[in-house]
C-alpha cells in the first residue's frame, strides 16, 4: 500500500514537473518521414516535455498558411533546406507568430548520417530550445 502511494506521488511530481505544451510544425518534403522521426523524438522526450505535433509543410509556399492555421509555438525546418531556405522559412514562421521558437537541422544531416541520427540530434538540441 505504502508503494502505491509514492509511486502515485512520484507520477505528480513529474507530471507536474513536464514542461509544455508546445504545439511542434515541420518544414519537410518527406512528410512521413518527418511524422515518424518528430514521434521518436517525442516519444524520448515525453518524460520532460508535452510536445504535439500538429503538422508538417511539404513546401516553403505552406510555411504561412500553416502556421497561420496552427498557431504552433515550435517549427523545426528540415536538412534538406539550404542555409537561405532555413532563414526563409523561419522569417515566414516570425512574421504570423513572433515568438515562435525555430530550430534548422543542419542541412545534410539526414543524407549523411541517416535517420537516428537526426532523432539524436534531435533529442540533445530540443529540450535547451524548448527551454529558452
Amino acid at each position: 500500500m505504502r508503494n502505491d502511494y509514492i509511486g502515485k506521488k512520484a507520477r505528480i511530481i513529474t507530471m507536474t514537473t513536464r514542461k509544455g505544451p508546445f504545439r511542434l510544425v515541420t518544414v519537410n518534403t518527406a512528410p512521413e518521414r518527418a511524422k515518424r522521426l518528430i514521434g521518436r523524438m517525442i516519444e524520448a522526450l515525453k518524460d520532460d516535455y508535452d510536445i504535439t505535433y500538429v503538422d508538417n509543410c511539404e513546401s516553403i509556399d505552406q510555411v504561412v498558411p500553416k502556421v497561420t492555421q496552427h498557431k504552433p509555438n515550435v517549427l523545426f525546418s528540415a536538412s534538406m533546406w539550404t542555409a537561405e531556405e532555413a532563414q526563409q522559412i523561419q522569417a515566414l514562421a516570425k512574421s504570423v507568430v513572433p515568438d515562435i521558437k525555430l530550430h534548422a537541422i543542419p542541412t545534410g544531416l539526414q543524407v549523411e548520417k541517416g535517420p537516428d541520427a537526426i532523432v539524436d540530434y534531435l533529442v540533445e538540441k530540443v529540450p535547451p530550445l524548448l527551454d529558452s
